[in-house]
């Protein structure tokens, strides 16, 4: 077992919370990577970044908003060569499937002259119960673009699970492992799902990427929202329509299936509804 401290940078998202969990679980010391933390952690302020990888052994890396937000090859760029000057020995990438600006960040942390693994990521199951689309769930709607373009989800407990392996374990330096779930799945077939766990009619809506855009920024503004949407056209073409044996390389076991994940969110009171 390790000693020093994993650094779990986006300790408070959506992979970066679990896993921190995960290593707590496990008597692993954890150094939250995040603005609020006792030693913070600040993407915007570099000067915060000596502290946080002061002494520590491994890295969780998950950059917020996304890897494809202009500026994040460079700060992960200086991100790898502060963590280098730490004496951190590991890194650990999260990555977006068919982005190809996310690809870069995998280079420049390929680059970077210390142990890594790169986890490169489909589409996150958590989106439907954590994310942006759970208020369209519970009205009973899952307004995506991309038509019958088949996406094979990924559960974020697999990433979490994948990541803490590669954090703590020998045997994963230098893997790229490409998550996906068991299966590919249309956004109508994921309706389908969602319907028989939330115990409610929930359907695809088609729309535009100028519709996608236009919903998103009245949640989270404009530059999110061309982020999104960037994303969403580049990746929602029919490229990600393959699925991969990430998790089982990296875990020994088979993904999880986004009918298991619909049961068990619903039981754990994702969708409950308000009185």
């Amino acid at each position: 077992m390790q000693t020093a401290p994993i650094l779990v940078i986006g300790a408070t998202g959506k992979t970066g919370s679990r896993i921190a969990r995960i290593l707590t679980e496990r008597s692993h010391a954890v150094r939250h990577g995040s603005r609020r933390a006792d030693i913070p952690f600040d993407w915007e302020n570099a000067e915060t970044w000596p502290a946080a990888l002061d002494g520590v052994s491994a890295a969780y890396v998950s950059y917020f908003p996304d890897l494809a937000v202009p500026g994040a090859s460079e700060k992960i760029e200086a991100l790898t060569r502060a963590a280098k000057a730490a004496g951190v020995k590991t890194l650990v990438l999260l990555s977006g499937r068919g982005e190809a600006h996310a690809e870069q960040c995998e280079d420049i942390v390929r680059s970077a002259g210390v142990d890594y693994t790169l986890v490169r990521c489909a589409w996150f199951m958590q989106n439907f119960s954590e994310g942006y689309l759970r208020d369209p769930v519970l009205d009973g709607m899952i307004p995506m673009p991309g038509g019958a373009v088949r996406e094979p989800m990924i559960d974020v407990d697999d990433i979490a699970e994948v990541a803490v392996a590669a954090l703590t374990e020998d045997g994963h330096s230098g893997e790229l492992y490409e998550l996906t779930g068991p299966r590919l799945m249309t956004f109508e077939e994921a309706a389908e799902d969602l319907t028989a766990a939330t115990g409610w009619p929930v359907r695809h809506v088609p729309i535009s990427f100028e519709e996608f855009h236009a919903a998103v920024a009245g949640m989270a503004g404009d530059f999110i929202a061309d982020v999104f949407t960037g994303i969403a056209r580049e990746t929602l073409d029919g490229r990600n329509e393959h699925l991969t044996d990430g998790v089982q390389r990296a875990l020994g076991r088979p993904p999880r299936d986004f009918r298991d994940f619909c049961r068990d969110a619903a039981a754990a009171g994702a969708w409950k509804r308000a009185a």
